[in-house]
């Protein structure tokens, strides 16, 4: 059973360099529509994915090639049209984080809006529109015909990849069986990978320690007590 951990480690918030997406099966098909664009058939892009997929990682290396605005949900609360108009106009790209809770006429406006100017939005979400509660039948219609791809949670051998790729970045290596030991106990995210690699650098470090089984039992350990 895969346990929750909990964190009280202070890092550096992740980078979302495209060099750092690790590609998987799970994550190639929106890989590929992040990559066609801005050969897109709608204005808008639905990408989901549950906490963990790396949706977020996905979704910012879009705002780097198109040089997207990136805004919350909560960004959209109380703007007016001539407001709205004014974003579409600055932003050849927007990206709309936790889009599934933006008020829907102001998303509806600037779909609209971007739509006019031919320009592209991002919607990013934990589910797909289609599951999304809309009250609002034109935006209902314009995001069914949109198209979606989503993000599949971490499995075994892509966790695996990023705990190697992170071990090689911090030129660590890791004894036998140790990278196999963690995917199958740790909470399946890349963040939760990035962090217990850190942990391991940390503690091998100040403690002398090689990278085996024990030290990682004991970086999960922390990890789930939430100590430093």
């Amino acid at each position: 059973m895969v346990k929750q951990l909990t964190f009280d480690l202070a890092l550096p918030p992740p980078t979302f360099a495209r060099e750092d997406f690790v590609v998987s099966e799970g994550n190639r098909e929106a890989l590929a529509w992040i990559d066609r664009w801005p050969d897109w058939p709608s204005p808008a892009l639905a990408l989901s994915g549950p906490p963990g997929s790396g949706k977020t990682h996905l979704a910012r290396i879009w705002a780097t090639q198109a040089k997207a605005a990136v805004l919350a949900a909560t960004d959209l609360e109380g703007k007016s049209v001539p407001d709205l108009t004014a974003l579409a106009e600055a932003h050849a790209a927007i990206l709309i984080d936790h889009a599934d809770r933006a008020s829907e006429r102001a998303l509806f406006h600037l779909y609209n809006l971007m739509r006019e100017r031919r320009r592209h939005l991002l919607l990013v979400a934990e589910l797909p529109p289609a599951h999304w509660r809309i009250a609002l039948p034109d935006l209902a219609s314009r995001l069914r015909a949109a198209p979606a791809v989503a993000v599949a949670p971490p499995d075994d051998e892509l966790l695996g990849s990023i705990i190697l790729k992170q071990l090689g970045d911090r030129q660590l290596h890791a004894g036998p069986g140790v990278v196999q030991y963690l995917v199958a106990r740790m909470e399946r995210s890349a963040e939760t990978a990035r962090r217990v690699v850190a942990a391991l650098d940390r503690r091998a470090l100040s403690e002398r320690r090689e990278i085996d089984r024990r030290l990682a039992a004991d970086v999960l350990a922390e990890l789930a007590g939430g100590t430093a």
